[in-house]
């Protein structure tokens, strides 16, 4: 796997994905403050819908996995979520495509909500009730991406603003590792436990994610399917045919594929063989 020892002192550059997810993070951010300060029931209301509540994706509100992410409360935490971002996908994509890190990221955040559901799931089976803690905002995504780059250039040396040392990649994912199993013990440990299923799911990611991002592998897996409707109905189509022209009095003949053999072509393989 590739190693970078050299330390990283600025920020990457602000391109692709890594525009993309601030961009939009940021506009999620406006539009919820922008509905607290005209209306707090509205934005409770949102806030309440689009954050992933185990017991309300489990009565059918299945598109929490997927919106979660995108509600960012305060402008602290907003605010450093969008630096982790800004820092870690921009330099993820500085060796890897878009798709790639869109990829990375979209894995991450459904892995920290299915770690969410089974702490859920596992409670009620324990009968140990936990308290209601909607899971919100990125953290989940960025523990993914610390992760791989943990993983793959775990010999990078990042500044730790705004002390002035440095430390190296892996040793900075190991610790946000014990700090998450720290909090697995407070009251806090729905979302230590969901952090833990984002750096699984970054790990799962880039184990089985080819090199050119999961869109390519579908890409791929979707013309395959494709390609074998089409295949399946060629043969049809010929064995039809081939039926037609028998009660024509005239016979012809298809290879596995449905494509029609020749006289010429059957005259050849008779000679060869």
């Amino acid at each position: 796997m590739a190693r970078i020892g050299a330390t990283q002192l600025s920020f990457p550059s602000f391109r692709g994905a890594t525009r993309l997810l601030i961009l939009a993070n940021l506009a999620a951010f406006f539009v919820l403050i922008i509905l607290e300060s005209a209306s707090r029931d509205a934005y409770e209301w949102l806030t309440f819908h689009f954050a992933f509540l185990p017991q309300a994706f489990l009565h059918g509100w299945i598109w929490q996995p997927f919106t979660y992410s995108f509600v960012q409360v305060g402008i602290t935490g907003t605010l450093f979520a969008l630096l982790s971002l800004w820092f870690l996908a921009g330099f993820l994509e500085n060796f890897h495509s878009r798709d790639w890190v869109l990829g990375l990221y979209a894995t991450s955040v459904l892995f920290t909500a299915a770690a969410g559901l089974l702490i859920y799931a596992g409670s009620f089976v324990l009968g140990y009730s936990l308290p209601i803690a909607p899971l919100y905002g990125s953290f989940g995504g960025i523990f993914g991406m610390l992760v791989v780059i943990g993983v793959l250039y775990g010999d990078t040396e990042f500044m730790l603003f705004p002390l002035p040392i440095s430390i190296k990649a892996r040793y900075i994912a190991i610790v946000y590792g014990l700090v998450a199993v720290a909090y697995f013990f407070t009251s806090s440990r729905m979302y230590a436990f969901a952090q833990l299923g984002g750096a699984l799911g970054g790990y799962f990611f880039i184990r089985i994610a080819p090199r050119r991002g999961v869109s390519f592998l579908l890409s791929e897996r979707w013309y395959g399917m494709r390609n074998t409707y089409y295949r399946w109905k060629r043969k049809q189509a010929a064995k039809k045919f081939e039926v037609y022209m028998k009660s024509q009095g005239r016979t012809v003949k298809f290879d596995g594929s449905g494509r029609q053999i020749s006289d010429e072509d059957h005259d050849d393989k008779k000679r060869w063989n």
